[in-house]
Parts: structure tokens; sequence; C-alpha cells
């Protein structure tokens, strides 16, 4: 089992995804503000993750709180819930767990005034969170492997795998993962994902470590390797997902989907329920993160790019719903029209 992120008695330990695949560290983060730069500068990335990375920083945070009032730990946990607001704008399971947090403290606090009492209660919904992260993910593989057929190979997009949530079992790979338990022969095939290459990094490292067959190609290979007839399903996650089933996720997946389309190979979206975003009606509504330049400019400490040249560095895209030909879910699989579907899921 990848352990992408967990609870110590010393603090919140993660393994550092930007030094994958040629080094393996986990690094110990003992405070809440500590978690908070590690979600920004995405030593943890993925929207579960990042989510479950946050519950776990607003526990440890208000643990170290010193206020001996309820009201003063009040006022430290709303501080803390605002920083860890502000470190990826659009991964709504971010806001998510926030909100969850939010909802346990207001819980701790009308069944005692004790403090330390409301500081352990919110560590227990952390740890909460990320064993139904965990849960989650393995059953909507179980769903999701059941539409992958035997001997496919799948396309996937950046890393919704392991590394991309609580640990374990993943998203996207989470329905691979799932089609292999169930017996059958499943092969990848991952872009590599500019400019952060998450695919090339983390998902060819975890299928490595599963001994799954995997093809790394660069991302404008897709097209040609779908006219070639190589891909029979693509799999990717999500970071948001609009009440209309427009879909967030890593920048090019919606290149890839209309090359899905056009080629008519199906394109799955795999997501808990918690990534679902009921109050945004259509993807326009969804925050574009704009990142450092020069994640495009530069791979590590290597320059690609003259100096001075303009760069835009959106992280995400959106598909539009029309393009998707299911949502994967822990509670079942979503299809057409999802304004329907995604609400019975939600309300099951």
């Amino acid at each position: 089992m990848i352990k992408t992120v967990e609870w110590t008695d010393e603090g919140v330990r993660m393994i550092d995804q930007r030094l994958l695949p040629v080094e393996e560290k986990y690094v110990m983060l003992r405070s809440y503000d500590e978690v908070a730069e590690a979600i920004k500068e995405m030593v943890v990335r993925g929207a579960p993750a990042i989510g479950v990375s946050a519950a776990m920083g607003i526990a440890l945070g208000t643990q170290q709180a010193v206020g001996t009032s309820v009201d003063d730990l009040q006022q430290d946990f709303d501080y803390i819930c605002d920083v860890m607001a502000a470190t990826r704008p659009t991964a709504v399971n971010l806001f998510w767990a926030i909100e969850r947090m939010r909802a346990a403290f207001g819980r701790a606090k009308a069944e005692t005034q004790d403090v330390e009492e409301i500081k352990q209660l919110l560590v227990k919904e952390a740890r909460k969170i990320f064993d139904e992260d965990i849960a989650s993910n393995r059953a909507l593989g179980r769903f999701g492997g059941e539409l992958i057929p035997d001997g496919a190979t799948v396309l996937t997009h950046c890393n919704a795998g392991a590394l991309a949530t609580a640990g374990d079992y993943g998203t996207a790979l989470g329905v691979i993962r799932g089609a292999r338990d169930a017996g059958k022969r499943i092969a990848v095939i991952a872009d590599e994902t500019r400019p952060f290459l998450q695919g090339s990094r983390l998902t060819a490292w975890e299928l490595a470590k599963d001994s799954i067959p995997v093809t790394i190609i660069t991302d404008n290979m897709a097209g040609h390797i779908m006219k070639q007839g190589k891909v029979d399903a693509i799999v990717v996650g999500a970071d948001r997902i609009a009440a209309n089933g427009d879909t967030a996720n890593k920048i090019g997946t919606y290149m890839v989907a209309v090359l899905a389309r056009e080629h008519r190979i199906p394109f799955y979206v795999a997501a808990p329920i918690s990534t679902i975003d009921l109050k945004l009606s259509s993807g326009d509504q969804i925050p574009i993160e704009e990142r450092n330049a020069r994640e495009v400019t530069h791979i590590r400490n290597q320059q690609l790019a003259p100096d001075g040249v303009e760069v835009h560095n959106p992280a995400f895209d959106v598909t539009p719903n029309e393009l998707v030909a299911a949502i994967i879910t822990d509670k079942g699989v979503a299809r057409q029209p999802y304004t329907e579907t995604l609400r019975k899921l939600i309300a099951s």
C-alpha cells in the first residue's frame, strides 16, 4: 500500500511527490502552515489527497493551539481553515474537507466545553476522512472495473492513483486496479502530462510497483495512438465536477476527450462523490488555478525556454459533459443526463 499521507503522533507524514520516481522520500510536517505549504507546493497533489491533507493539517494546527477557552480555540480554528482554503482553488475536495472539519467543530462544541476534548474530536474526524477515502476508492474501483473489458488497453492522463488520494487504490487507477482484481488482463498507456509530468513520474511509478503493464507517451502522441486502434478506453480523475457533469481535470484532459469522441473511444471520469460540486451549474463556474511559469520553462533546475518569454500555465481545463461516457463514483456509475443522475447518487 502506497501511503500518500498519514496521521502520526509527531505530525502529518507525506511522501514528497516532487521527487518521484527518482527518490522515495517521506517528510514529517509538524505544523498546519507546513501542511498548507506542502499542498501549495505540490508535495501532495490530487483532489482527494489534498482534502485529506487539509483535514489533517486543520486537526494538527488546532491541537497545537494554546488558547484555554473554546472561544480562543474557535478563533484559531477559523484562521487555520482560511489558510488551508487559500492553498489550491480548483480542487473542491479541499473545501469539502474544510466544511467537514467546521461541522465537526460545531458538533464538538455542542457536546463539550472542554478544549482538549474538542481537539481530540477534530483529530478523530480527520482520521475518519482518511479512512472514508480509502474505502470510497475501493468501491469506485469495483464499479469502474466492471466497465473495462478483459484484455483492454486503457489510456489515462495525469495521476489519479494512490498518490492522488489517501493511498492504496486511487480513482482512475482505482478503476484499473478494480478491473485487475476482477481477474481481467489490463495494460495502460500513460500520457506524460506536461508540465509537471504526473503521468511519466507518478502514474508509471505506481503501475510499475503494481506490476501492471504501462507504456509512457508524450501528450502530443495521444491522437496518433488512438488512430492506430491501440486504446480501448480512457479513464481520468477529476478535481471538480459541476452539477451538469462538466469536469475539471489536469490541463490536457479536454484535448484527450475530444480525440476520444473522434475515435469513438469511451471516455470515463472517476471521482468520489466529494468531488461533485452541485453548487456550480456548469464548468464555466469552476475556478482554474494559474501556476508558476517556472513549471513550464524548467524541469527541476534544467531551463528549457529562453529568459523573458511570456508563459501561460493553467493547471486545469474543463471537459464538457457531452464528451463524458460515464462518471464513476464510490456510490455507482452516473450517465447522462448528469443533472439528474449525479443528484440521485449523492442522495443515495
